[in-house]
């Protein structure tokens, strides 16, 4: 694989052919909105810290913000570049972060929606973002192999991360507590990385194809990975040592997160599902499907009982009840 192919995993889904639900699984797992507006892939999407608000950026460059109970579009703003790759939310839900095709990344207020700050550095396409949990830092991961950690309040870059390959940076997190943060590539690898001195504590290997999403469990644990291999994996976060691959889904895996509780995964796939995993065994809970192409982000609300996912076009939003 090239190391520009995995620009795949951001807004190209595969043709991949899912059986679909029966009547009743499709009654009890309809997705309770669809989100309309973007033209285009959506690439990202989050929850706001409160859960009254979904972020959202795709490929028509624009960023928009969306009521998380009547899916009416709040705002949209417009970074000026060649498509938005990533969005990221502070915790105190006052700053949005975007990435995008040129090789910026911008912040805005979300209140107002006014510009704040610019960040640039990159050498090509920022491919992921992450504010810390204290909301002092960004860390952005980029198609120039390196990640780069930013003050969040001033735009200065503090630290360069090489991969030490020549591969996009797909992915990125932070740990719960701030001192790690763990990455993903394009060579299949997941590194993690001291957050204040850049020192590489881990390389975690296994995957077959390239990284495209990573997350910390809310304890600071366990690390969870998706790949295009088609898997789902997690590894503890102090010896790097996988303790479970999940396998279920019949293309490549484009996004990952963890529930609240820690105990719950949601995962998504170009094969147009997603699916709910037990964290503890591995085993696939639910299967939803609805969305018309590839979905490409994925993200609990902060209680726990949604779950939204995005796709060409479309944001969809579902109960994350497990059976």
């Amino acid at each position: 694989m090239t190391p520009r192919s995995v620009y795949s995993i951001v807004f190209i889904a595969l043709a991949s052919a899912a059986s679909g639900p029966s009547a009743d699984e499709a009654a009890a797992d309809a997705a309770l909105l669809t989100l309309r507006g973007h033209k285009g892939w959506v690439a990202s999407v989050v929850f706001s810290p409160d859960g009254k608000w979904i972020v959202s950026g795709g490929s028509d460059d624009t960023v928009r913000v969306w009521d998380a109970r009547s899916g009416q579009e709040r705002q949209t703003l417009r970074p000026g570049g060649k498509g938005v790759t990533a969005v990221a939310l502070s915790p105190d839900g006052k700053r949005i972060a975007a990435g995008n095709w040129d090789r910026r990344i911008k912040v805005w207020d979300f209140d107002g929606g006014k510009e704040l700050l610019t960040l640039r550095g990159h050498a090509e396409n920022i491919l992921a973002l992450a504010f810390s949990p204290d909301g002092q830092k960004i860390v952005s991961g980029s198609g120039d192999d390196t990640l780069k950690v930013w003050d969040a309040r001033t735009g200065k870059e503090l630290l360069t991360l090489d991969h030490g390959n020549e591969y996009d940076i797909t992915a990125v997190a932070f740990s719960p507590d701030g001192k790690r943060i763990v990455s993903g590539d394009g060579e299949n690898l997941l590194k993690v990385w001291d957050a204040g001195n850049g020192d590489e504590v881990l390389t975690l290997s296994g995957h077959e194809g390239a990284i495209a999403a990573v997350a910390f469990s809310p304890d600071g644990k366990r690390i969870v990975s998706a790949s295009q291999d088609e898997t789902v994996r997690i590894w503890s976060a102090s010896s790097g040592r996988e303790l479970l691959t999940m396998s279920g889904h019949r293309a490549n895996v484009t996004s990952v997160a963890f529930h609240p509780d820690g105990r719950h995964i949601v995962s998504g796939s170009e094969d147009r599902t997603l699916k709910i995993w037990d964290a503890q065994t591995g085993k696939e809970q639910r299967t939803l499907h609805g969305h018309g192409e590839g979905v490409t982000a994925v993200a609990f609300s902060p209680d726990g009982r949604r779950i939204v996912s995005v796709s060409r076009g479309t944001v969809q939003v579902w109960k994350s009840a497990t059976r």
